[in-house]
């Protein structure tokens, strides 16, 4: 005789084995998931601390909270379902995530970025420590923020030369719309040296 699966019942719900394992979309997608799996507890993911701690126990009780949470026509439903979930949150992740990065990218290799590199470029002691031509990385992190007629960076990007790797760390302000940079921190990737190098706006 075949097993009867029951679903949407709560505790009363029967889950089927196969079903049981890892939630790829409640992982990725944690409370979105949630409100469309009617599993509302996934909404401690706006809690401090215990977010950390949710994603994971989402990933891995998903697919159980979720058939006891929902009404399913059968397996091959609730299957299909969660492979959507899971496609959206791929595609979150590796698609439209990298395109909101642009524009952050974009704002972060401002002035006071520019300013920063080409103090490094051009710095004996930073050439001696990575080689000839140090060029920085695609990523810049960090923030930029503006308070009335001021601001102040800090920044953190990578540079790779012909002998070796380091970290920059920058943090200038901006003083009636002109970047100055306080600070210069290059720290090797390789030996941990560090190096300060300090400029200052013409």
């Amino acid at each position: 005789m075949e097993q009867e699966y029951i679903s949407g019942m709560g505790k009363d719900s029967v889950v089927p084995e196969e079903i049981k394992g890892w939630n790829w979309g409640a992982f990725l997608l944690n409370w979105i998931w949630g409100i469309g799996n009617s599993t509302f507890i996934a909404l401690l993911m706006f809690v401090p601390l215990v977010n950390f701690v949710m994603i994971f126990v989402l990933g891995a009780k998903g697919n159980e909270w979720a058939w006891r949470n929902r009404t399913w026509r059968d397996v091959e439903h609730f299957k299909s379902t969660q492979k959507k979930w899971r496609n959206a949150g791929l595609i979150l992740i590796f698609v439209i995530f990298p395109i909101m990065l642009i524009p952050m990218m974009s704002m972060m290799k401002g002035e006071a970025y520019e300013i920063s590199v080409e103090a490094v470029r051009t710095d004996p002691q930073v050439i001696s420590l990575v080689g000839e031509n140090p060029k920085p990385g695609y990523f810049v992190l960090g923030e930029i923020s503006y308070s009335g007629s001021g601001g102040k960076a800090n920044l953190n990007y990578s540079i790779e030369g012909s002998k070796s790797e380091a970290e920059v760390y920058v943090y200038a302000t901006n003083i009636a719309e002109k970047w100055e940079m306080q600070e210069i921190l290059v720290v090797s990737k390789v030996t941990g040296e560090r190096i300060v190098v300090l400029t200052q706006s013409e």
